[in-house]
């Protein structure tokens, strides 16, 4: 070095000065590689980090919507046939309350004054609607609705007929065809021209679970009902009812319209049953969330083209409001072999099955109180 150069520090401290920069000022060298190694332990950490929140927030939900989609008990309710009505605008589900006993043992039947019939029947069937444009609309079915049979063999008799096992015949391929879900379909489809996009069943265990597991209902009869043979004995006034109790009040009969009564009932029921399961406390509240899901997977019978998410997307559709009605009657007469049955009125039902063959709302003069 030149007389005018620098002289260089030998001293610990004065090498500590002298880093030597590697591939740019914003990185430099320590010796011994404990900043680079500092660097990639909080690089570590923070991959792991990200992981571990994507799989809380898609893995997980993922994982548990297939697991209880994979729940669902399916059967082919939904068949084409011959005649079959032209996929509707609207969108469609039918709800069966089933009269099964399955899952049931002898003291919840006992306790639930349930009976202890073999088979299966349906005393509820609804119709959820929901238009292209407006509110969905609850419609109930009345159970002796006189309609064709899809059962073969048989003649004109009451819808419900047609969900019963009890009720055979033997179709033109020498196959045994029941009563069930799919037949209920059909009678309903070929009676009002309205195709079904979407089945739901629930029997009555189940039900009570459902209730049970959002915490109850509240319902509202106007008048005290005692009814030994469902199993009720309520006040009258608006109350918290749980899944035995709600269960009893839909079935009852012991009011002075009776079947009326009950069908109005049952819409009621439904519709604050579906406000309390798509609230907020019940859907962001896990510990009522998860239960609710549980239940509702573990006792729905669906259609085998039906997912969770249907039942996510009925919740869903009715948060903003539900209109309620059912089938306008037309007269109840009583026929031979058959019994009392509900005609449908003609003009007033077609209105309301257009309405829904073409997705607009059911119009005003077609609901039935």
């Amino acid at each position: 070095t030149g007389p005018g150069a620098a002289r260089a520090d030998p001293s610990p401290a004065g090498r500590q000065r002298r880093r030597r920069p590697t591939h740019s000022d914003a990185r430099e060298y320590d010796g011994r590689g404990i900043k680079r190694r500092a660097r990639e332990r909080r690089k570590r950490r923070f991959t792991t980090a990200l992981v571990m929140i994507l799989v809380v927030v898609l893995i997980v939900p993922l994982g548990f919507y297939l697991w209880a989609d994979s729940r669902l008990d399916r059967v082919e309710a939904l068949q084409d046939y011959d005649g079959r009505p032209d996929e509707s605008r609207g969108d469609l589900y039918m709800i069966v309350g089933s009269d099964s006993r399955d899952g049931m043992d002898d003291d919840q039947m006992e306790e639930l004054a349930t009976g202890d019939a073999d088979g299966q029947r349906t005393d509820t069937i609804m119709l959820l609607y929901t238009p292209r444009d407006g509110d969905p609309t609850i419609v109930s079915v009345p159970r002796d609705s006189y309609v064709p049979m899809a059962v073969p063999g048989y003649a004109d008799n009451k819808i419900n007929t047609a969900y019963a096992d009890s009720v055979c015949g033997t179709n033109e391929e020498g196959e045994e065809v029941c009563g069930g879900p799919a037949p209920l379909v059909e009678s309903f489809e070929r009676a009002s021209g309205v195709a079904v996009d979407h089945y739901v069943e629930i029997g009555m265990g189940g039900f009570v679970d459902l209730v049970d597991a959002v915490g109850g209902v509240e319902l509202c009869p106007e008048e005290p009902i005692a009814d030994p043979k469902a199993g009720l004995d309520i006040e009258a006034g608006c109350q918290e009812m749980d899944g035995g109790t709600a269960l009893g009040y839909v079935r009852t009969r012991a009011t002075p319209r009776a079947d009326l009564d009950r069908i109005q009932r049952q819409r009621e029921f439904f519709s604050a049953l579906i406000q309390e399961a798509s609230a907020p406390s019940t859907m962001f509240n896990p510990f009522r969330a998860g239960p609710l899901v549980i239940a509702g997977t573990d006792t729905f019978t669906v259609d085998e083209g039906d997912k969770l998410r249907h039942l996510a997307s009925m919740l869903l559709a009715m948060r903003g409001g539900i209109e309620t009605t059912a089938i306008p009657v037309g007269d109840t007469p009583t026929l031979p072999d058959v019994g009392a049955v509900v005609t449908w009125d003609e003009a007033r039902s077609e209105m309301m099955f257009e309405a829904m063959r073409e997705g607009d709302p059911i119009p005003e003069e077609a609901m039935e109180d």
